[in-house]
């Protein structure tokens, strides 16, 4: 099942990003925020992105109640050439760890994502027991078409202009590279392309936030996990957001409605069409 619903601003739980680090944080550096309730969230970052450009929404998650992790990615929060020799398995197996960590302490695990960290969200609930998948223009398909030259132009072109900071506010920045390695678009198209295949195994109730004005991941994106998906999907429009939602206009109806998601699930309901889950094997419930 599949409802689609534009935005609305909700009363915020966390004020959108002011495109400056709080006293004492690294843009670069992991978060997280313990809570002993029954929630814990995986809050993953972009493709070149680092945590800052996910903390503010990891906080409103926190402040509801839920432990709250946030990661660095392999190849990420450093120079952008370690993201070269990289490849997308590395954020696979980093970002799983964190969930199995996060399932021993909680029963609701909900993973988050913005742009590759939402399809890395959907990745995993193909292949661990996740509870529920909030995905922000999750990357399933580019809006450059050039990008899929990558693996042949690896080698001639070492690296191209980074695709930062598409956001609508004025000074807000993600602090993500400024240049992209050529072999890391070339990965980051593998990894899309195996997680489109392994869409049908994400049985987990998902909710997309999806920005109308998006320079970066194309429309087909989240078109792909509408179809093909297997469990129920909401969607959610942003109408004065572009790419990195999570800092920009609407942050506070991304995090409220993450919050309500979450909200649900640690009452039983499914929170696509507010009936009761039924526990499912392997320790999580769907």
């Amino acid at each position: 099942m599949t409802q689609s619903v534009e935005d609305q601003h909700l009363p915020a739980t966390s004020a959108p990003g002011t495109g400056r680090p709080a006293a004492g944080e690294a843009p670069g550096a992991p978060f997280r925020l313990p809570a002993d309730g029954p929630a814990g969230a995986l809050v993953l970052h972009g493709f070149t992105g680092v945590p800052f450009s996910v903390r503010p929404w990891g906080r409103a998650l926190h402040e509801a109640g839920a432990e709250v992790v946030g990661p660095v990615l392999p190849g990420h929060g450093t120079r952008w050439e370690d993201l070269a020799g990289v490849r997308w398995e590395q954020w696979r197996d980093h970002a799983a760890q964190h969930v199995r960590a996060l399932r021993a302490r909680h029963d609701v695990v909900v993973v988050c994502g913005l742009s590759m960290g939402g399809a890395l969200a959907l990745h995993l609930a193909a292949i661990l027991p996740v509870d529920g998948v909030v995905a922000v223009n999750p990357a399933m398909s580019l809006v450059s078409r050039t990008a899929r030259l990558a693996p042949a132009l690896r080698r001639a072109v070492p690296s191209v202009p980074g695709v930062a900071d598409d956001i609508s506010l004025p000074g807000v920045t993600e602090h993500a590279y400024p240049r992209v390695p050529v072999a890391g678009v070339a990965e980051l198209g593998r990894f899309m392309r195996r997680t489109r295949a392994m869409l049908p195994a994400v049985t987990a109730p998902v909710l997309v936030l999806r920005s109308r004005h998006d320079h970066v991941v194309s429309d087909a994106s989240h078109a792909h996990v509408l179809r093909r998906a297997g469990g129920d999907v909401e969607l959610v429009r942003l109408a004065e957001s572009f790419h990195v939602a999570t800092l920009d206009r609407e942050a506070d109806v991304v995090a409220a409605r993450s919050v309500r998601f979450v909200g649900d699930l640690v009452a039983g309901r499914n929170p696509v069409t507010a009936r009761p889950l039924r526990p499912a094997a392997g320790g999580g419930r769907r």
